[in-house]
């Protein structure tokens, strides 16, 4: 089996300074080569249980009384097969790459990269060519790339991105639950992380991230390093985004859709925090925030299968859009009642 090998991927030792015990679990101190002591956010791996595999379902609930008929729900759906599984993901792969190219994520030249599990191989993950367009992705297009870097047969022979393996790699094994990951560079989100904050609940939708993000504040420049990677999915943690200072933003899911979905959430979260605090720094005031009870509960709300739901109507459109280039089901996706 012949195989093409992207270039740094020798992995190389994390050197994390000690702290006093009573900071421990407040954050880690990461150095690299390229910068100095590098604050990384919170380390919720020590502080919270490792997400469950298990997809969370119950996105709706049932309205119109106890006589009221059944009608068809959006589910995330089962398969017949893994083979089954493995033609959706990367059918919902290209989809959500050229609904990303619709926005204007793929402008940036050949920056960007999302990577989806393979569900057979599973320390193996599916990512764009590198130079390739987003709007026209097909998922005969996408790459096989083992955990070390070696883009395999059975999928398109072509390059990738060294920096979009060395952070994916990273976060799909330190993450077992993540089956997708996205990350690009859009105006807002490279605005906003040079600012050194977090979202905050100052709308219904910033609240899918309300204490469910990190911030990685160690940017060692372009990640061509593998211990960049490594500093990217320890800040990244246990949470569903991060904003990476100085660079941009990536959120994961158990899906591509999710991943997806919430990766265009994110970055309109962010236009809009930076559009309010704008105008209150005009007006000399203060963004009004949302409780922590009603934040909460309203994150927990977008679960696994409402956020694949999310991203259904864009599906939706990406598939219309194809003039029949892009089905809409493979063969071997079974509805869920």
């Amino acid at each position: 089996m012949s195989t093409y090998r992207v270039w740094m991927t020798k992995r190389v030792p994390l050197k994390v300074a000690r702290l006093p015990s009573a900071l421990k679990h407040h954050r880690s101190i990461a150095t690299t080569s390229r910068s100095p002591a590098a604050i990384v956010s919170n380390d919720f791996r020590e502080t919270k249980s490792p997400p469950p595999s298990e997809f969370i379902y119950g996105a709706y609930q049932k309205v119109g009384g106890p006589n009221a008929k059944d009608v068809f729900r959006i589910r995330i759906p089962t398969f017949a097969s893994l083979e089954a599984e493995r033609a959706h993901r990367k059918l919902h792969h290209a989809a959500a790459l050229r609904w990303l190219g619709y926005q204007g994520y793929n402008n940036e030249g050949a920056g960007g990269h999302v990577t989806v599990r393979d569900p057979i191989m599973t320390d193996h993950f599916w990512i764009n060519p590198h130079g390739k367009s987003f709007s026209h992705m097909k998922p005969e297009d996408l790459v096989l790339v083992s955990k070390d870097g070696e883009v395999k047969e059975g999928g398109n022979m072509h390059s990738i991105n060294p920096a979009g393996y060395i952070i994916h790699s990273a976060v799909h094994e330190a993450r077992p639950d993540v089956v997708a990951a996205v990350h690009c560079h859009s105006v807002p989100s490279k605005a906003f992380s040079a600012i050194g904050c977090k979202l905050e609940p100052i709308n219904q939708d910033a609240c899918r991230f309300y204490n469910d993000h990190g911030i990685y504040s160690g940017f060692g420049g372009i990640a061509f390093n593998p211990d960049e990677g490594q500093h990217i999915a320890d800040a990244l943690g246990n949470t569903k985004g991060l904003i990476l200072q100085n660079h941009g933003h990536l959120t994961v899911a158990k899906t591509v859709d999710g991943a997806a979905f919430l990766f265009g959430a994110m970055d309109r979260c962010i236009q809009a925090q930076l559009m309010a605090d704008a105008a209150c720094a005009g007006r000399g005031t203060k963004t009004i925030k949302v409780g922590h009870e009603e934040a909460e509960y309203t994150r927990k709300v977008y679960n696994d299968e409402m956020i694949y739901i999310m991203f259904q109507s864009a599906f939706e459109d990406v598939v219309k859009a194809s003039n029949g280039e892009l089905p809409a089901h493979v063969q071997g996706e079974i509805p869920r009642p």
